[in-house]
Parts: C-alpha cells; sequence; structure tokens
C-alpha cells in the first residue's frame, strides 16, 4: 500500500467509484433502500461535490480507485456541521491504514472550510468502521441530525472539530 494517493476525484472516476461504492454495500449486505446504495449523486459524485465547501475524495493504487470519502454540509440542518459521506472501502484496502488516513484528510478540510462540527450516519454491524470512528474522536449521539435520506442507517456519530 505505499503507492497509494489520496487525491480528489476528477470527473472520469465517476464510474469507478459508483462501481466501489455499490460494490463494498453488496459485500457487507447493507440494504440497497434507505442507504447511498439508492443515491441519485451515486453516479455523478465529480459533479454533486463541485461546490462551496464540499470536497470528495479518492484513494487510488496504479490508477485502480480502491475507496473514497467525502465531506460536505450536512443536508437540511440549519447549523455549521458537515457530514462524512460517502465512506467506503474495498476489502483489499481494509485493516491497512488508509481508513485513518482518509478521515484525516477530510477532517483537515472540515476544518478549512470553517465547520464546527462532523456528523456520519452508519450501521449497526459496521463494527469496524464505527472502531475507527471512535479511534478519530466521533461519539455516539441518540439522534439523527439532518435529513441525509439515508432512513436505513441507524447508528449517529458527531465530533467536534
Amino acid at each position: 500500500m505505499e503507492n497509494v494517493v489520496i487525491r480528489e476525484i476528477k470527473k472520469e472516476d465517476n464510474a469507478k467509484v459508483a462501481k466501489v461504492v455499490r460494490q463494498v454495500l453488496i459485500d457487507l449486505g447493507v440494504p440497497k433502500v434507505g442507504t447511498a446504495y439508492e443515491d441519485p449523486s451515486l453516479d455523478q459524485m465529480y459533479q454533486h461535490y463541485d461546490r462551496p465547501k464540499a470536497t470528495y475524495f479518492v484513494v487510488e493504487e496504479k490508477g485502480a480507485i480502491l475507496g473514497c470519502a467525502g465531506i460536505a454540509q450536512l443536508d437540511n440542518y440549519e447549523g455549521n456541521v458537515c457530514e462524512l459521506q460517502k465512506m467506503y472501502f474495498l476489502e483489499s484496502a481494509r485493516g491497512k491504514g488508509i481508513g485513518h488516513k482518509m478521515i484525516s484528510v477530510c477532517l483537515e478540510r472540515a476544518k478549512a472550510y470553517g465547520f464546527e462540527s462532523c456528523y456520519l450516519e452508519t450501521m449497526p454491524y459496521m463494527e469496524a468502521a464505527q472502531k475507527l470512528y471512535k479511534k478519530m474522536g466521533f461519539k455516539y449521539i441518540d439522534a439523527r441530525m439532518g435529513d441525509t435520506g439515508h432512513y436505513s442507517c441507524p447508528v449517529f456519530m458527531l465530533k467536534n472539530l
């Protein structure tokens, strides 16, 4: 994994990113309804994040995209809170410290954008991801913030920046 690069998404990455996200969701048995699987933006991630205070990153190794994640203003929420969005890694990239690096890159960008907190939603059985989120300073909260449309994700976490 020494040749791994984290960079901003390019327009030509759209199809590869959508394929990675859908593959990870299938591998993990995530419901296709009420999750990122059915997001209309999934096939146009470059365009979706081409707006103020939003960035989507990919993890690339030798031209292959192994994972991705982004930050943007939390949808349907009035406060100065961003959301860590669509963070997924192929199985071959997991357990190698890439997730830690990716979250660090996203949080640094969120701070640069001036956000005060970072929110995320996940699935209960994504225990490895939750362990990483806790290690990165995210805390469990009791209720959903905003409205991401991911009503099948019942675990909510927040980190003050």
